[in-house]
């Protein structure tokens, strides 16, 4: 089976954007996942999300697996919710006041539930605060890409 990455709203809200600063990372991180025949996954949450200001025929959904959010990743999300909460109210976690944190919670069970998954794909700075915090309590069994990283930097390519 093909390594996979769930990629989250916020890849996707730059790589559909050609005005959006980060639009060229995250167009070659499509292209290489793409040529390196990654299975992309998107979760029915990051579709949701995307939802609220685009439509769904703007996501490249015949590249992508769709990822329904099922029993065992509401299971984990909880057991990863109230980890986050707890570093939260223990000023452990400084994020801010975050309705969304629960949607970063369901989205990391989704990529720790299902094994193909090694990487979890993101722009947003307060979720790699979110990962790093579950990492340090937790062992997780994938890895976040930040695409504010070049594709190059993140696995080690040379330009040619």
């Amino acid at each position: 089976m093909l390594d996979g990455a769930l990629i989250d709203t916020s890849f996707f809200i730059r790589f559909l954007k050609e005005s959006d600063p980060l639009f060229e990372k995250a167009d070659r991180y499509y292209k290489y996942f793409l040529e390196k025949e990654y299975r992309m996954v998107i979760s029915t949450i990051s579709i949701a999300e995307y939802c609220v200001k685009g439509a769904i025929q703007e996501l490249p959904l015949k590249n992508l697996v769709v990822l329904p959010f099922n029993i065992n990743h509401a299971q984990k999300a909880g057991e990863f919710a109230k980890v986050l909460y707890e570093s939260r109210n223990k000023k452990e976690l400084l994020v801010p006041e975050r309705k969304i944190i629960i949607n970063d919670a369901k989205l990391f069970a989704q990529a720790e539930s299902e094994l193909h998954i090694k990487h979890f794909v993101t722009s947003d700075t307060e979720c790699l605060k979110l990962f790093e915090t579950l990492k340090k309590k937790i062992s997780l069994n994938f890895n976040i890409i930040d695409i504010n990283k070049s594709c190059q930097e993140t696995f080690g390519l040379l330009e040619l």
